[in-house]
């Protein structure tokens, strides 16, 4: 069985109840398998970045496995303004989507699953993971500049330290996992502060050695990554300097090229 978001965002959960955490969210347009399923959930892997997480049955769109497999097969259009609107044809009624929020099957203004007919008139682009320069990633990530944090949040009104790496990266064709730690097994590692270079990824570590944080570099030893919002603060071989609190916040762990030059 197969599904995909319909609706705005919809949050994810590490169990199947509206009290659990919320560990990720489904963009409109985002598909994915669902494993099980219960009266009220779905237990379910999503297809963008392999989580395991449960949604509501209420939330999302059954499709055919066919129509899934297509999805996956070509390189579907992305949402880039912070909000749009979109047009449900079937209720005439309108909802707004972020960016990042996949377009499948995007004709003229028309977007088609299955019996369903979607009007989008905004800004769209095709990501060319072949064309990826650092300077794009870093004008992508300046629009988030002040939205608020949010655990498992992957948008413009709430985003975390990965969900916002992650869809920073979307936006410009390249795939990275959901967790910082999980992006932090890619790339070549750097071996001082000094030889990154803006669109590189800093990873950060607790008094474990867990990864906990993860920021994209800019240039003159600067960061811009979501910790309590989305800003930027100074980067030095100790960690991340936040220039409110004229403290350190964050202890560095490794930077990662991911990026080719």
């Amino acid at each position: 069985m197969f599904g995909i978001c319909n609706q705005s965002i919809v949050p994810c959960r590490s169990e199947a109840s509206h009290r659990s955490e919320m560990v990720t969210q489904l963009l409109f347009g985002e598909s994915f398998t669902i494993l099980e399923e219960t009266e009220e959930w779905a237990h379910i892997l999503t297809a963008y970045d392999a989580y395991d997480c449960w949604i509501s049955n209420k939330q999302y769109l059954s499709i055919k496995e066919d129509t899934f497999k297509k999805l996956q097969s070509v390189a579907q259009p992305l949402s880039t303004e912070p909000m749009q609107l979109i047009q449900d044809k079937k209720t005439n009624g309108f909802f707004p989507i972020v960016a990042g929020s996949l377009l499948p099957f995007l004709s003229g203004k028309e977007i088609q699953l299955e019996n369903n007919v979607y009007e989008f008139s905004g800004e769209s682009i095709l990501p060319d993971s072949q064309h990826i320069s650092r300077n794009k990633i870093v004008s992508t990530a300046y629009p988030y500049l002040n939205s608020p944090y949010l655990w498992g949040g992957r948008s413009f009104f709430g985003i975390d330290c990965s969900g916002f790496t992650q869809i920073v990266f979307k936006l410009n064709g390249f795939k990275l996992p959901r967790d910082a730690s999980q992006q932090a097994l890619l790339g070549l590692p750097l071996s001082f502060v000094e030889e990154a270079q803006a669109g590189d990824l800093a990873f950060f570590d607790n008094e474990e050695g867990k990864i906990i944080h993860v920021g994209i570099v800019l240039d003159d030893n600067k960061i811009i990554h979501a910790s309590g919002k989305v800003r930027i603060d100074k980067l030095d071989h100790y960690g991340i300097f936040n220039l409110d609190t004229k403290k350190y916040s964050h202890h560095l762990r490794v930077i990662k090229k991911v990026l080719a030059d």
